[in-house]
C-alpha cells in the first residue's frame, strides 16, 4: 500500500514528520488546500515527467505550472507528463497522492524554486487523503537532487506559442 511505503520511509528518514490524514480528499491542489486550511501555493504537488529517456519527479508549488521552454532549456527536451498508470508503476503512488517519499526505486527528484516562497509546504503522502508538513529546505535535504527553475506562477505571462 502506497501510504504504508511512505509511512515506512518517513519512519526511517524523517521520524519527526508526522503524516496528516484527513477525512476528505486531498487529491487535487484545491481539495488539499481546503482540507489543510492553507493557500493552494503551499501544496507541494509532485509531477512525474519524462524528457527524452529520463524519467524524474518534480515537486513544485500547487499554483505553479510547468513551463515547456524552461524545461527544454534545463533538460534538453520537451517534457511529457506520465499517464496515471505509468505514474503508479514508477512511484507506487496513485495520481492525487504522488509524492517523493517511499518510492519503489530511486528516481531523480527536483524541487522547483517556486517552493522557496513558503516557510512550510504540504506534499502528499502516498494516498488521496494524506500529506506531510515540511520546510522546503528540509524537503530538499531529504529527497532532492537539486533545485530547478522550470515553472511559472499564475501572475506570470502566458507561455508563448511554440514556433
Amino acid at each position: 500500500m502506497s501510504l504504508e511505503s511512505v509511512r515506512a520511509w518517513l519512519a526511517e528518514h524523517a521520524p519527526d514528520l508526522p503524516i496528516i490524514e484527513t477525512k476528505i480528499s486531498t487529491a487535487t491542489v484545491d481539495l488539499a488546500a481546503e482540507a489543510l486550511g492553507v493557500e493552494p501555493g503551499r501544496i507541494a504537488k509532485t509531477l512525474a515527467i519524462r524528457v527524452k529517456d529520463e524519467t524524474f519527479l518534480l515537486v513544485t508549488r500547487g499554483d505553479a505550472r510547468l513551463d515547456n521552454q524552461k524545461t527544454k532549456a534545463q533538460f534538453g527536451g520537451r517534457p511529457r507528463m506520465l499517464g496515471a498508470d505509468e505514474t503508479l508503476d514508477v512511484t507506487s503512488h496513485p495520481v492525487g497522492g504522488v509524492c517523493p517519499f517511499g518510492l519503489p526505486a530511486a528516481l531523480p527528484i527536483y524541487l522547483d524554486v517556486s517552493l522557496r516562497a513558503f516557510d512550510e509546504v504540504y506534499p502528499a503522502a502516498g494516498s488521496l487523503n494524506s500529506s506531510v508538513r515540511v520546510t522546503p529546505k528540509r524537503l530538499s535535504a531529504l529527497v532532492a537532487r537539486s533545485w530547478v527553475d522550470i515553472c511559472r506562477l499564475p501572475a506570470e505571462t502566458a507561455e508563448p506559442a511554440d514556433a
